[in-house]
């Protein structure tokens, strides 16, 4: 056989794959003849460039280069969360949820087709080192990230415990590109921190929803009830998220049975899912209050949201980032693996968290400084996010919305540890906290 025939057979097989697979992804919707007509024909195009690129393109490509490529540049045209795993990526993503892995230690995303650094993780390489939030990582070792995927970045920035890496970031105010050279760590995150501050105000730190994330909670507020906590902080600053379950298990322990905490909305019949408080939480009579920020994202979101309009506890801070979409992991046959987002967060209230995010009962913009001129990142910023009702309706957003906290507002500092530094938001949230237990203690 020629390689001509070779080529030939073998693109056959991939457009009857492609094709089944689109006859399958439609089905469920109702498919009809026209449609799988489109297909074909769209399908039929892009084996003939693929033939095309294969024998005539000026030097040899692996066939599975360019299939992953199509992959990868197909599922760019959604949103932002969707993509190709390779069978290398989708271990790596496995290892994250254990929440300990290698690497430097900070959430990345792609802004402006530019890696940029969403955050770093507390009490890692990268935040001791001084990389923050807003960053543009423009070179790894030398190499640019421009065209580089999450993926790769994430390989070329993941290595053995002890090696270096050298990261060159763009950041906006300063003239010259900043160099960092990081030594890798194993990534140790432990999700939940708690402390007791004076007056008896319990505080409970979650930096993520990882698989024991709720155990963890409970442990913290049961420890913290037995030093007699009259009232809760729970911050959720700077929490990217995690696990949906672990967000559910957590809210759970501040309400009482039956309440609606989060509900889906996806095309599929499968898709639409409720998740209600199962039995009477722990910390269901304590007084609370949850501090965000823009650093606060999903599983945060859902915590914050249910908690807000189940009137259970007032949200102190500023608006969360407004990633309310359900990522689905599809494992592929060979070993890698489909993010594929499905379906949609709600609140108990029906608020759509998905581009909106979470507004505060009471505004405390946070006065640490951030990079010059860097801003907040937030869903709505990056390119091909899905939606809000708000940006469906051309609406703007509005500014000066009731709750704001005035600047003569009078916050009463925490005696700060030696070493720590002085965090307005926390100051506000301890001093709201003491008025709510005096309040509620002249009413008793």
């Amino acid at each position: 056989m020629t390689k001509k025939g070779v080529v030939g057979g073998w693109l056959m097989w991939v457009l009857a794959v492609m094709l089944l697979a689109v006859g399958l992804a439609v089905s469920p919707m109702g498919n009809t003849a026209a449609r799988e007509e489109s297909a074909y024909s769209e399908l039929r195009t892009f084996t003939e460039v693929l033939s095309l690129v294969e024998e005539n393109y000026v030097n040899p490509i692996e066939q599975q280069k360019l299939i992953r490529g199509a992959i990868h540049g197909m599922l760019r045209t959604l949103d932002p969360h969707t993509s190709y795993l390779t069978p290398e990526f989708y271990k790596e993503m496995q290892v994250e949820t254990t929440g300990r892995f290698g690497g430097l230690g900070i959430e990345i995303t792609i802004r402006d087709d530019v890696l940029t650094v969403v955050t770093p993780i507390e009490d890692t390489p990268a935040f001791r080192a001084g990389v923050k939030a807003g960053d543009q990582i423009i070179a790894v070792e030398g190499e640019s990230t421009k065209d580089m995927n999450l993926q790769d970045a994430v390989r070329r920035l993941r290595g053995e415990p002890g090696s270096s890496v050298k990261i060159t970031v763009r950041r906006k105010g300063v003239e010259k590109p900043l160099d960092f050279t990081i030594a890798r760590e194993i990534i140790r995150i432990k999700s939940v921190r708690s402390r007791m501050f004076p007056d008896q105000i319990g505080y409970i730190r979650l930096r993520s929803f990882q698989g024991t994330t709720g155990a963890e909670v409970r442990d913290a507020l049961s420890q913290l009830m037995a030093q007699k906590a009259r009232g809760l902080v729970l911050d959720l600053r700077n929490n990217p998220g995690g696990l949906l379950s672990q967000a559910v298990e957590v809210s759970d322990i501040f309400l009482e049975p039956g309440n609606l905490i989060v509900y889906t909305k996806g095309r599929l019949e499968s898709q639409q899912q409720r998740f209600t408080s199962s039995t009477r939480g722990a910390g269901a009579e304590i007084p609370l209050l949850v501090i965000v920020n823009a650093g606060s994202a999903s599983a945060s979101e859902i915590v914050a949201g249910a908690l807000q309009d189940l009137k259970r506890a007032p949200v102190l801070g500023e608006k969360t980032f407004g990633k309310g979409s359900v990522q689905t992991i599809v494992p592929l046959s060979d070993g890698s693996g489909l993010r594929l987002t499905t379906a949609l967060y709600y609140t108990p209230k029906g608020r759509l968290i998905q581009g909106e995010g979470i507004e505060p009962d009471v505004k405390v913009p946070s006065e640490t400084p951030l990079p010059s001129g860097a801003g907040h990142l937030r869903e709505k910023d990056l390119p091909g996010h899905l939606p809000s009702e708000g940006e469906k309706r051309g609406v703007q957003e509005k500014s000066g919305k009731p709750g704001t906290v005035p600047p003569a507002t009078q916050v009463r500092p925490r005696q700060l540890p030696a070493g720590e530094e002085k965090d307005n938001q926390l100051d506000a949230a301890v001093d709201y906290m003491k008025k709510q237990i005096l309040a509620k203690e002249k009413k008793g």
